[in-house]
């Protein structure tokens, strides 16, 4: 967390070798254009799903096996995404200063809804919205699936939530195909999602809907969200601060309805953005303190071990 929070996304590298999550598009990709056809498609997806789901723990076994803990560190700090996360909503927030047309042309880089017609709070809310769902499916789950299962554990979630994204919509072309991807993204971020929202929680106390006021929304309005986990951080954030989140978007030409998180808040402006950004990052000081905290035996054993190791 700490090697990602200082060195980012390095341009120059990723302008020379594909990065591991556009790879793991491509492979996905591959197997959408090979196998999405046809009859039986919702047991192809689940096939797909098993051989990409076995492949990614495969490869993580293999890499640990040959570079041991450099390979976790380095492959860890690669895969997890705060510091781009931060720079992205960031930008949004720096773009919407400038007119609203330059925060529309920012935050459809972080949403997937139709950005053109948004309005000054639209904007806000779509780049609140995504810095409270990314800081749990980009930062804190595949931290928290490495701390469980490793690297296989790691790469086995990435694959899954880069399916997800890619292949997990309920449309008329992925509906059968892609229900197996989005079955397995909202198992790996059940607990992860609930984390999230509790860091949140916890990093409210001076946000201007405070600890309370997130706690209740969280209990009144998670459920209401379409997506059985990303209403939790989204609902903790809009309680936190006390803004109204969701509600109804465009994708194309269709308008999709959703349910208000926090209904009775106020609007979103840009300066909510960056209020949602210390949240986020206190969020993730706290995340990280947690992980210190109860890794701390490990961490002990470890160091008694690499003593006795030297001390022959």
């Amino acid at each position: 967390m700490l090697l990602d929070a200082i060195l980012g996304e390095p341009k120059a590298l990723w302008d020379r070798a594909p990065h591991p999550a556009v790879a793991m598009g491509r492979l996905i990709g591959a197997m959408d254009k090979r196998f999405n056809t046809g009859p039986a498609r919702r047991t192809k997806g689940v096939a797909v799903m098993l051989v990409l789901a076995l492949g990614a723990c495969a490869l993580g076994i293999i890499l640990h096996g040959l570079f041991g803990w450099i390979a976790d560190m380095i492959i860890c700090a690669i895969l997890l995404a705060q510091k781009s996360l931060t720079q992205h909503v960031k930008a949004v927030g720096d773009a919407l200063r400038l007119s609203v047309g330059d925060g529309r042309r920012t935050v459809a880089m972080v949403v997937g809804r139709d950005t053109g017609e948004m309005d000054q709070s639209a904007v806000a809310r779509g780049a609140i919205e995504s810095a409270a769902e990314n800081l749990s499916d980009g930062v804190i789950a595949p931290a928290f699936w490495f701390a469980i299962g490793g690297l296989p554990g790691l790469l086995f979630y990435k694959i899954t939530n880069t399916a997800d994204s890619m292949i997990g919509y309920r449309n008329p072309r992925y509906f059968a195909f892609g229900w197996a991807a989005a079955r397995f993204d909202d198992l790996l971020n059940y607990v992860p999602a609930r984390l999230t929202s509790l860091f949140i929680v916890f990093a409210s106390m001076n946000a201007k809907g405070g600890v309370l006021l997130s706690i209740k929304t969280i209990r009144r309005d998670s459920k209401s969200h379409a997506s059985p986990n990303a209403g939790w951080p989204e609902s903790a954030m809009a309680g936190s601060l006390n803004l109204w989140l969701g509600g109804p978007r465009h994708y194309g030409n269709r308008l999709r309805q959703a349910a208000k998180l926090n209904g009775d808040g106020d609007d979103a402006t840009g300066a909510n953005i960056y209020h949602a950004l210390v949240i986020m990052r206190t969020a993730l000081w706290l995340f990280g303190l947690a992980l210190m905290i109860f890794g701390a035996p490990a961490l002990a054993r470890g160091m008694i071990a690499g003593w006795q190791m030297i001390a022959g």
